[in-house]
């Protein structure tokens, strides 16, 4: 057996085992050894490719909507590069870097109410994550912390609680629903995408800074990025549909804490229903890597770009 092969034999042990760990509620995944030929392979094969070039760390950002399965995704990314490649790979969430209630809440008096939720471009601490892509780059690198957000209390977690680098990484998989996301032109924002707009956004002071946030503060960050796959789900409907079924597996990992209803995540989406229809809409033309998911939540085709 060459190292070649062993390397794929063990790789795909490792891809199967994971998956294992991930099939709760009786939902098991299909097609497991094809979608690992077809799809992970190909894109590991990709981004062991532009790392070689310079052998710089290459930031991966990996976007799609709620519930796609994005964290899943970039875990099976980060067996596959690590057995196959030998490249070390580092995975943290846009959501990780969402500002304290604190700071929300400041927002949400200052600027308008809707910005107490988390979610949209403005609640996140966009000077904290550049900071950390920085000190991740950096040739002479030190230790770097990545901070953790807890959804079950709705704050960030305590500094102890936080993600230690201890590594230089080869591969930063930066993963999250927004990630990649561009600005809208201003006469697209007057009509009101939802209820949530139409009666709690009537002035478009809310959406109107959102979008101002992707042009400054994220612009600079996502021009960071490497490579860009796009999760593109088939409707926002399945957006809905498989937060959902989010909620329920993490009742079951959660231990008691707090989760959310059908009602609450139904008013929840609503705050990421306009920059999510807009990827959906323009990301085939951008994504370097454009994975579709069909309706049973299986990676259906890939198009590299």
């Amino acid at each position: 057996m060459t190292p070649k092969e062993k390397n794929y034999k063990k790789s795909k042990e490792e891809y199967l085992k994971f998956l294992k760990t991930q099939e709760v509620l009786s939902e098991p995944f299909r097609d497991k050894i094809s979608q690992f030929k077809n799809f992970y392979l190909p894109i590991s094969e990709r981004i062991y490719r532009s790392y070689k070039i310079d052998k710089s760390p290459k930031i991966i950002g990996l976007a799609g909507g709620q519930g796609s399965g994005k964290s899943t995704i970039s875990n099976i990314l980060k067996i596959t590069l690590k057995t196959m490649f030998n490249l070390n790979t580092v995975i943290f969430s846009i959501d990780d870097f969402y500002k304290t209630r604190i700071e929300r809440k400041k927002m949400s008096l200052n600027i308008s109410p809707l910005f107490f939720t988390r979610g949209v471009p403005g609640t996140h601490d966009t000077s904290l994550l550049m900071n950390c892509f920085k000190s991740l780059k950096k040739k002479k690198f030190e230790k770097t912390l990545i901070p953790k957000f807890d959804k079950s209390i709705d704050d960030r977690a305590p500094r102890n609680k936080w993600q230690t680098i201890s590594k230089k990484p080869n591969v930063i998989i930066f993963e999250g629903w927004c990630v990649g996301a561009f600005p809208q032109k201003k006469k697209d924002l007057f009509k009101p995408i939802n209820r949530l707009e139409k009666y709690q956004d009537k002035k478009r002071i809310w959406r109107g800074r959102v979008n101002e946030e992707l042009k400054k503060n994220y612009t600079k960050i996502f021009k960071l990025i490497n490579t860009l796959i796009f999760l593109k789900v088939p409707s926002f409907n399945h957006v809905y549909k498989w937060r959902l079924l989010q909620e329920e597996k993490l009742k079951i990992t959660s231990k008691g804490k707090k989760t959310m209803n059908k009602n609450e995540i139904k008013n929840f989406v609503m705050f990421y229903e306009r920059i999510t229809k807009h990827m959906l809409k323009n990301f085939k033309k951008i994504a370097n890597v454009v994975i579709k998911i069909d309706n049973k939540h299986r990676l259906k085709s890939i198009k590299l770009n």
